[in-house]
């Protein structure tokens, strides 16, 4: 999980420093590698997917899209996320 979360930081940095239009092909790169490596460390999740489509909208590659879906997908395999609960329904 660490090592995840290691390669999710360095991507998320290394995009932001390319700049919004900086290197497209090394971006798309870095995000297939973080994809299959992350993927292959953690199992593959469905919060994978959007983020690898969010990573090629413009500017909003810049974000720390892979840190925050690896630790999202950390959270939940740990069972740490917030389960869903039923509410209790309010009766007059």
């Amino acid at each position: 999980m660490w090592l995840a979360l290691a390669i999710a930081v360095c991507s998320d940095a290394a995009q932001f420093l390319t700049g919004p239009l900086g290197w497209m092909g090394l971006d798309a790169g870095i995000d297939v590698l973080v994809m299959v490596a992350t993927a292959a460390l953690l199992g593959f999740h469905w919060l994978l997917l959007p983020t690898f489509v969010v990573e090629f909208v413009p500017l909003a590659g810049m974000l720390p899209t892979w840190t925050a879906c690896v630790g999202a997908v950390i959270a939940l395999r740990k069972g740490v996320a917030p389960k869903m609960a039923a509410s209790p329904q309010l009766r007059d």
